[in-house]
């Protein structure tokens, strides 16, 4: 074999073969609507190849080495990273192009190409290769074309050619467009006519693609969703995208339901910075303009905002309306949604210094009744009260004039009712408080001062003075051992913990039945409120209290300093019987809490569990308790049980004891079940089910599944869903099972983890 490296050539622009893998990124990804984000990160920057030499191999060369070189048999010319072999070619150095023939391969940055003719302009980059298959290294696509025609640096155009991400010569999809346009200047695909096939059947087409080259987000339809929603409804949801900024966008998604008629919805999002700091929001709009099963408009919105007005001030808002009370039961998709009653409406702002912040804000509620409560009364929702507006101030510090730690937090409210006949007015709160810790190895002892300071100007107040104040002080003393020891339960290399603690409180009792309630309720019996000095959440109630919590801990810790496993036991003792109620349900002659045993941890790399007991002292029997146990021996293995029990209080039916199992598992080689059941043992009634079944190939999966739960009292929703998600283009289908399955599965792990998004 003869060769010869052609000293420099006069410097020449060298071609950029590169429009070709513009080709990975065009029809690789369908737009998804994802958050807002910065411009995607630009390629790896190539190195310049064009005061390179050019290296030629070939059998036999002619012709002149200042004009043309012809060469035949076993050609090789290679100029950096870029190179092509054929069985004989031509290279015009005056034109600096190069024209091949015979079993063409051509190489550039990890891809290849292999053609029966070429020819390419390496200072115009102008050229095309004839019946071209290609195989990029970026994301290991593959296709074949009639033609390739490079336009210039940055711009081919792909002539019947088809795209797919699967491994072999007959892939089990792709993509075939007529014509598939690459600028990678305005980082733009435009293809033409384009079928997607499936298994050699075309499963959908489209008269004209446009996409980014980059993988950027970019305006364009998304695939459509057919589905069935609440009650049974079909539905075809076909979604338009606006990529209007790389931290802007718009989607706007028409969807037709058959049993009510055409809502029109829209999702705009934005974020960004200011010289002043940050700012990020979101809305979402519906609009059903003459249900036909409601007879009349239906229409939901959300709104949310947040940003910096200056270095240390923040404003924002959250709202939520909807047209009526059954908004919810008849358009939800999931359980969380369908459950959504008090819509908030806030606008506030924050401003706050090193060592305080003050927040204004009005808040008020929109109440959604639950359609059942018209049979059933107890399902009423209660209206709360408006914050029209309210003020908080927060200020503390810690260790300072030799230790201490005190903070101090205000709040003045205005407090309004849609039925005039509540009480209303005005309430200034003031807790300050000061403690000194004493912390040293092994033990610490921490006594602290408050003082509870309440003032109220109210109207429509029947049966009391409109002006109340209330003066109360807390004492509180809190005391600890930490004891530790070496431990081999979980290996050689552990160490087990014992931490005893006590927590002693002493409040005087005051009469407060005349205070109305505006905000305040029973905080939720749970391991961190035995260590709380007010048994009420909210500034109406201040419990008096001269009572002791004692608990214990136990913690097993591994040498790398992670928690294998917890143990704690609680109870609150009550010296005095705390006087002040909340209401007159609530129990009273107690002379302790109810106990609380709580135990979690990871008992393998595969076992993980949480549970806890809420034991009633007082009337010697379980109030509530819960088991979860999860065994995850593998991504794509996991199997969750829990059950919940609750009994009722006060009277009021408001206990349960619920089953919930769920799981992913392999059922062979490709196919994967999902499923959940979540079971009221005590109404014998199914809450909650799903049941969905996965194929794993190589360069697609297919997910089919149902889906049952309850909307409200007297409704339930049964979506359907199946999907084909073909790797790396788009996902087409009916419904999102994929959001379903992550949502409904704790530990659930997608089939194509290494695959778009999630």
């Amino acid at each position: 074999m003869s060769w010869m490296t052609a000293l420099p050539f006069p410097p020449r622009r060298t071609a950029a073969l590169s429009a070709l893998v513009a080709m990975a990124a065009g029809p690789l990804y369908a737009q998804t609507a994802a958050q807002p984000a910065a411009a995607p990160m630009p390629a790896p920057a190539r190195p310049d190849e064009r005061d390179l030499p050019i290296t030629m191999r070939a059998e036999e060369f002619s012709g002149r080495p200042d004009r043309i070189l012809n060469m035949v048999r076993n050609v090789e010319i290679t100029r950096g990273a870029t190179g092509v072999t054929a069985d004989t070619a031509c290279y015009r150095r005056v034109e600096d192009e190069v024209t091949a023939e015979g079993n063409i391969t051509m190489w550039r940055f990890g891809d290849r190409y292999k053609g029966d003719a070429l020819q390419l302009n390496l200072e115009t980059g102008k050229g095309w290769v004839l019946h071209p298959a290609y195989r990029l290294a970026a994301n290991n696509a593959q296709g074949k074309a009639q033609r390739i025609n490079f336009l210039g640096e940055d711009q081919a155009v792909v002539v019947d050619g088809t795209y797919s991400t699967c491994e072999g010569p007959d892939p089990d999809w792709y993509l075939k467009s007529s014509t598939l346009r690459l600028d990678q200047g305005r980082d733009v695909g435009t293809a033409g006519k384009t079928i997607i096939y499936f298994k050699d059947v075309p499963i959908i087409g489209t008269p004209a693609l446009s996409f980014s080259l980059s993988g950027a987000r970019r305006s364009g339809w998304l695939p459509p969703t057919i589905g069935f929603g609440s009650k049974g409804s079909a539905e075809l949801m076909v979604p338009y995208y606006f990529n209007i900024a790389p931290n802007r966008d718009l989607t706007l998604f028409p969807r037709y339901i058959f049993a009510r008629g055409l809502q029109l919805g829209a999702t705009g999002r934005y974020l960004g910075e200011t010289d002043r700091g940050p700012y990020h929001g979101e809305t979402h709009v519906e609009y059903l303009a003459g249900d036909r099963l409601a007879h009349r408009n239906r229409w939901w919105v959300d709104t949310l905002h947040n940003q910096f007005l200056a270095p240390n001030w923040t404003f924002g808002w959250n709202a939520h309306a909807a047209s009526d009370n059954e908004y919810p039961s008849d358009f939800s998709r999931t359980v969380a949604a369908s459950a959504e009653r008090q819509l908030l409406r806030e606008l506030r702002t924050d401003y706050y210094g090193q060592y305080w912040n003050l927040t204004a804000r009005v808040q008020s509620y929109q109440v959604l009744q639950d359609p059942g409560a018209v049979l059933n009364p107890a399902l009423t929702v209660a209206t709360p009260y408006n914050r029209l507006p309210t003020l908080n101030f927060h200020a503390g510090r810690y260790d300072v004039l030799g230790g201490f730690d005190w903070s101090v937090d205000a709040e003045a409210t205005r407090f309004s009712h849609p039925d005039d006949n509540q009480v209303q007015g005005n309430r200034a709160n003031m807790v300050a408080q000061v403690s000194y810790p004493w912390v040293h190895p092994g033990w610490f002892i921490t006594p602290k001062v408050m003082l509870h300071a309440t003032q109220y100007d109210l109207t429509h107040n029947v049966n009391t003075d409109d002006k109340i104040s209330r003066v109360l002080p807390t004492f509180s003393l809190d005391s600890g051992l930490v004891f530790e020891r070496k431990s081999s339960l979980f290996g050689p290399d552990g160490t087990q913990t014992l931490e005893p603690r006590l927590f002693y409180v002493r409040t005087p009792y005051k009469n407060q039945a005349d205070i109305p309630n505006f905000d305040t309720g029973v905080a939720g019996f749970n391991y961190a409120q035995l260590f709380t000095e007010n048994r009420f959440v909210g500034a109406d109630k201040v419990s008096d209290a001269n009572q002791l919590t004692a608990a214990i801990v136990s913690r097993f810790i591994e040498a790398n300093g992670a928690e294998r496993l917890r143990l704690a036991v609680g109870s609150r003792y009550y010296f005095t019987d705390p006087r002040v109620r909340l209401n007159s349900n609530e129990q009273s002659n107690q002379t302790r809490s109810d106990a609380l045993v709580a135990a979690s941890g990871r008992i393998s790399e595969s076992w993980s569990f949480d549970s806890g007991v809420q034991y009633d002292a007082q009337a010697r029997s379980l109030y509530s308790s819960n088991v979860g146990v999860q065994w995850q021996p593998a991504p794509m293995k996991v199997l969750n049980l829990e059950y919940r029990f609750q009994r009722d209080t006060f009277g009021i039916a408001n206990g349960f004891r619920n089953v919930d199992v769920s799981g992913q598992w392999p059922l062979s080689h490709r196919w994967y079940g999902v499923t959940r059941v979540s079971y009221s043992v005590r109404d014998r009634k199914l809450l909650e089910s799903l049941v969905g079944l996965e194929y794993k190939a190589d360069c697609w999966v297919f997910r089919m599944g149902a889906q049952r739960f309850v909307t409200a009292a007297q409704t339930t929703s049964t979506p359907i869903f199946f999907q084909l998600e073909l790797n790396g283009l788009s996902r087409l289908g009916f419904g999102n099972p994929l959001e379903t399955f992550n949502k409904s599965i704790p530990g659930y792990t997608r089939l194509n983890t290494n695959v778009g998004r999630p």
